[in-house]
Order: structure tokens, then C-alpha cells, then sequence
């Protein structure tokens, strides 16, 4: 057993609550901007002193609406500026906020809503009130659904005109850190989601440890982030705190408007799932082969160099001068134009959700953009470690954030004890029991510590595969390899009882296109056309030998079949996070998987 703790740089008083923050920088400094609002193709400042009447202005409306300190409000919506506006009022009228994704099924929003016992709901869209309305026979506890598009700020605000300043004051200040401030639902890879008790301490203390601790090199005068993750995720609700309680400029976008929004935002930092940094690294990599074979080879070049770069930095090392001599033609190039594409500005991003892959990590670092990749749960109010940058080991996931201990048990599950740890799960004892030991919570996630106290994620206990010799077998490694081939969106590794290791592949439709103009092929051919094709068949197979490198022989995968689809969340195979339900996925192709072990 071995354990590594951080002990928090920040002190938190048992009295305070999420609306201390935008509420004392109104009071101290009114004409500070908090955030820019989206106004057709350009951005608007919101001072402080204008978000938090606008924030009092709908806690007032929801006091008047019978809101009760510790009644649940659902938020239905994609991430947008009336989001951080509705969580801070909820909290400011003593609600307890309820994200729900904007994707989610009439069933989906019927379980958490009811579960939850929610009292209102904000909905974004008119299909969104309409799937509300179709589920509302059975949710007895819902009594207000108010429309986002429809004007919900207006028309609650308007409610609250006869509710006093005073009055508002009072109930803002009625939550204390143990208090929950939020149920934050599980994305659900495996049965129904549980609603994680997420108090105002967790997010208050985690916000200002990460923000003044772990990331402090980050957050300087003028920091700014672009926030396009979904708000329902634990992820990105951290960071809209963390900007809020750091003085960082928060704004909002979505994946359709990214890139515009990026260059006309022009964020500091960013934070990404690294599926978002695979997408970047892939497109521009089929761009340049696109254009021609001569770019095709510079962007290959430039990769190379890039991440030869970056490993020379490794423990404080320098590169050679023919290294810096190349890096400073390529920077040229090619980097310069990457960076512009984010904006400009960014030097940093954070990653979390899933494995980064040390090779892309390298490649950005490489570029001019530092990932600093981390780990975190849900129940872990997000981040649990990051790597930051004076502090960094590509490949891990850095040192647990201050004010968080971390211990690897006897049977290498990670384990985590501190600010961030959720009070438990909500009207579930029995799982609360399963996961919580005398404040450790078990993550359900393999990993091991280095010397320096260094995380680095090996697995997931319940995923290891166990063959019929045997041997087990960690998934992850080899689908976080093989995920990182331009051509390959997602993939399962199975084999659980069976005699060898096989794996499920889809290919990246946005890839495929470029891909079939370099090789002559049709721009009609299918995809199920496509996975039969010689020519990526052979590179996929070439792929699968290159992931194959990084385990032993019994771990290595012997076969494997190119699917006709890709795994969607419409589909339910992957969660709003992008993780594969693996579950899902295997009992919807038993008959692929059966084909591989068939003689």
C-alpha cells in the first residue's frame, strides 16, 4: 500500500457557500468583468455587479416561487450564459442545483428529475418542455417548468419583483459548506445513474485548492476560458466555479461554433476531453495530407519534431540546437497555425474524462499548448490530481491537488480522501456503504504512484479483462493506442473467458473523406464499403500491431473487425462524456464478438 497527501494551500470556513464569491467582487469591485456574453458575432462584458443582480433578480423569482432552502431545480440545457446564471441563483435562493444533459432521453430526464424529487425545472428548448411534459404523470414533486428559450430568466425574475433585497440577503447567506449544493448524476456506463451529493464545500474548497494550488502558473491577471464541455458534466461545472471564484473571464460555447468562437474569445486556457485533442491533432494532420504529399510530409515532420521536443524537456532537460533549429522552422509552419486556431493566446489546457496518450501529450507540449492532464470522478467534485507546470510527468496525471490524500490498495485500486469527496450518493445508502470507507473513496480504477507521488492510471478493476488461461488483462492501454489513429473513432477490447484478446473497431467518419482522395477512392463508398477495402484493412491492421507493442504477447490483440457503424450516444453506446457503455456495446454486437472466437 502506498499513499501520497497534499495538504490543502487554502483554508475554507464551514460558513461559506458559492455566492460569497460573485457576490463580495460585486460589492468590492462592481465594474470587474466576470464574464462575456455571446451577442451575435461578438462578445459582451458582464461585470461583476451585473451578474450578481441579474443572480438576485432570479433567486428573488424563485423565493417568490415557493423555492425552499434544499429544494432540488433541474437544469435541461447545452452549455449557454443563462446556465451559469440559473446554477448561481439556484444556489443564491438555497436551491440545490440538478444538471441534466441536453441530450438526454424522456427517460433519462424522468429518472433524475424524479429521483432527485426536483420541485422546478429549467428547460432550454420547446422539445425540451415537451419531453418534461410527456413524463410529468409521473414526477408528483414537480411543480414550476420554465423555458430557457422562452424567456425563463424574464418571466422568473418577474415573479420575484415584490420579494426584498433584504429577504434575498438572507436566504443567500442560509447554506454553509456542508450543505449539498448540487446532485451531480453519474454518467451511467454500467445501470442507473446515481445522483452524487456535491456540497458547497466540495466545490468551494476544490475550486480554490486547484485554482491557487494546483494551477496557480495557469490563473494570472487576465486569464480567460472558453467553456464548450456540456455544464451537466462535473467537469466543466468545476471550472465555470473555478473561473467565477478565481477571477477568471468565463465564456460559453458549444462543439458546432467552436472554432469562430475561439478565435474571436481568445482564451488563456482551455479544458478538453482528449477526444477533443485527438479531433485536432487528426484534422490537421488529414488537412495537410489533403493539400498535397509535400504538406503531408511537413506535418509528419513537424509531429516528430514536435514531440522529440517535448521529450527533451522531460526532467528539466533542454533540447540539442539541430532540434531547436528544426522546432523553430516548424514553429513556423506549422505550430504557429495550430495555435492561432484555438486563438492565440492559449498556452495551457487541461485534460480529463479518459487517458491522453503520452504521444499526443508530447505533440502539444511540443506545439506550444501544455496539456496538463488529470484524473477525477465525478464523485471527486472532477479533479482528484493534475500534473501542473512546474510539476509535470507526461504520461501520469500529475500529484493530487491540494488538500487531497491519495493511496493505492493493496489490490491497486486508487483510492482518494479530502475536499473534493462527495457527502455520498442521494436516497442510496447501500451504494454510498459500497463506495465510501471510513472517508476513502473508492474509485473503482487500477493505478499505481512513482517516487515523486506521480498517479499514473493502469486500468479499471471492474473492466479487467480475465482470459480463459488466466491471464488479466487491462483494456485501457490498448484502446487508448489504438483511439489515437486518425482513422479510428472508437473501440472495445473484449475477451473476457475467452482464449485470447480481440477488439471492436469504428472508423472516424470525418476522416474517411481525405483518406479516400489520397487513395483513389470514391468519394460514394460506404463506410460498411470502406471496412472490407484492402487498403484500410491494411492500415488498420497496422494500427492494431503498433497498440500490440505496448503489452506482452498474452495481452496483445489476435483479431479484431471493423464495424459497419460507430458507437453514439443517440445509439446509447457511449455516455454525454464520450465514455463507451461497455455493457451496452457488447450484448448490441454478441453476434460480432461470437464471430471472432468462431473456428
Amino acid at each position: 500500500m502506498r499513499e501520497f497527501s497534499v495538504p490543502a494551500m487554502v483554508e475554507v470556513p464551514d460558513s461559506a457557500n458559492l455566492t460569497d464569491a460573485p457576490f463580495t467582487r460585486a460589492a468590492e469591485s462592481p465594474g470587474t468583468i466576470v464574464l462575456r456574453r455571446k451577442s451575435g458575432d461578438a462578445w459582451s462584458a458582464v461585470t461583476a455587479a451585473e451578474f450578481a443582480a441579474e443572480v438576485t433578480g432570479v433567486a428573488k423569482g424563485l423565493i417568490a416561487a415557493g423555492i425552499e432552502p434544499g429544494d432540488r431545480v433541474a437544469l435541461l440545457s447545452k452549455t449557454r450564459y443563462e446556465w451559469t446564471v440559473l446554477d448561481y441563483a439556484i444556489w443564491a435562493a438555497g436551491g440545490v442545483a440538478v444538471p441534466i444533459y441536453e441530450t438526454s432521453s424522456a427517460e433519462q430526464i424522468e429518472w433524475i428529475v424524479g429521483d432527485s424529487g426536483a420541485k422546478a425545472v429549467f428547460a432550454e428548448t420547446a422539445a425540451h418542455v415537451e419531453a418534461i411534459e410527456q413524463v410529468r404523470d409521473g414526477l408528483p414533486d414537480l411543480t414550476h417548468v420554465w423555458g430557457i428559450d422562452a424567456g425563463a430568466v424574464a418571466e422568473v425574475t418577474g415573479l420575484g419583483r415584490d420579494v426584498g433585497d433584504d429577504r434575498a440577503a438572507e436566504r443567500r447567506r442560509a447554506r454553509g459548506a456542508a450543505d449539498v449544493a448540487t446532485l451531480v448524476y453519474t454518467s451511467g456506463t454500467t445501470g442507473r445513474p446515481k445522483g452524487c451529493e456535491i456540497t458547497h464545500g466540495n466545490l468551494v474548497r476544490t475550486a480554490r485548492n486547484a485554482v491557487q494550488g494546483a494551477i496557480s502558473e495557469v490563473v494570472v491577471d487576465g486569464s480567460a476560458t472558453l467553456l464548450f464541455l456540456p455544464l451537466a458534466h462535473v467537469f466543466a461545472r468545476l471550472i465555470e466555479v473555478a473561473s467565477i471564484e478565481g477571477g477568471i473571464v468565463l465564456g460559453h460555447s458549444d462543439i458546432p461554433n467552436l472554432l469562430p468562437d475561439l478565435a474571436s474569445f481568445r482564451p488563456t486556457f482551455l479544458l478538453a476531453v482528449p477526444r477533443v485533442f485527438e479531433k485536432v491533432y487528426n484534422g490537421a494532420e488529414q488537412k495537410a495530407r489533403g493539400e498535397s504529399e509535400l504538406k503531408g510530409k511537413i506535418f509528419t515532420a513537424a509531429a516528430e519534431t514536435a514531440i522529440a521536443y517535448s521529450r527533451a524537456l522531460d526532467g528539466g532537460g533542454r533540447p540539442g540546437p539541430a532540434l531547436k533549429a528544426k522546432h523553430a522552422v516548424f514553429d513556423v509552419l506549422v505550430y504557429g497555425k495550430l495555435r492561432a486556431a484555438v486563438g492565440g493566446r492559449v498556452q495551457y489546457a487541461v485534460s480529463g474524462g479518459a487517458a491522453l496518450g503520452e504521444r499526443l501529450g508530447h505533440f502539444f507540449r511540443g506545439v506550444g499548448i501544455t496539456i496538463l492532464e488529470g484524473y477525477g470522478l465525478t464523485e471527486t467534485t472532477a479533479p482528484a490530481a493534475v500534473n501542473r507546470p512546474t510539476a509535470i510527468k507526461i504520461g501520469t496525471v500529475g500529484r493530487p491537488i491540494p488538500g487531497v490524500d491519495v493511496r493505492i490498495a493493496e489490490d491497486g485500486e486508487v483510492l482518494f480522501r479530502g475536499v473534493n469527496v462527495m457527502r455520498g450518493y442521494w436516497n442510496n445508502e447501500t451504494a454510498t456503504k459500497e463506495s465510501l470507507d471510513d472517508g476513502w473513496l473508492h474509485t473503482g480504477d487500477l493505478g499505481s504512484l512513482d517516487d515523486d507521488g506521480f498517479l499514473k492510471i493502469t486500468g479499471r478493476k471492474k473492466e479487467i479483462l480475465v482470459t480463459a488461461a488466466g491471464k488479466n488483462v487491462a483494456p485501457a492501454p490498448l484502446e487508448d493506442r489504438l483511439r489515437a489513429h486518425p482513422l479510428i473513432s472508437q473501440c472495445l477490447v473484449v475477451g473476457d473467458g475467452r482464449k485470447f484478446i480481440s477488439a471492436l473497431i469504428t472508423l472516424d467518419e470525418e476522416a474517411l473523406g481525405p483518406w479516400k482522395e489520397r487513395h483513389g477512392k470514391t468519394a460514394a463508398m460506404t463506410v460498411d464499403e470502406l471496412r472490407r477495402d484492402p487498403d484500410l484493412v491494411a492500415e488498420i491492421e497496422a494500427a492494431v500491431a503498433d497498440a500490440n507493442k505496448s503489452v506482452s504477447h498474452a495481452e496483445a490483440i489476435k483479431k479484431h473487425v471493423v464495424l459497419g457503424v460507430d458507437f453514439t450516444e443517440e445509439a446509447g453506446h457511449l455516455t454525454p462524456s464520450l465514455k463507451v457503455k461497455r455493457n451496452v456495446v457488447m450484448k448490441d454486437f454478441s453476434g460480432e464478438i461470437d464471430a471472432l472466437y468462431t473456428p
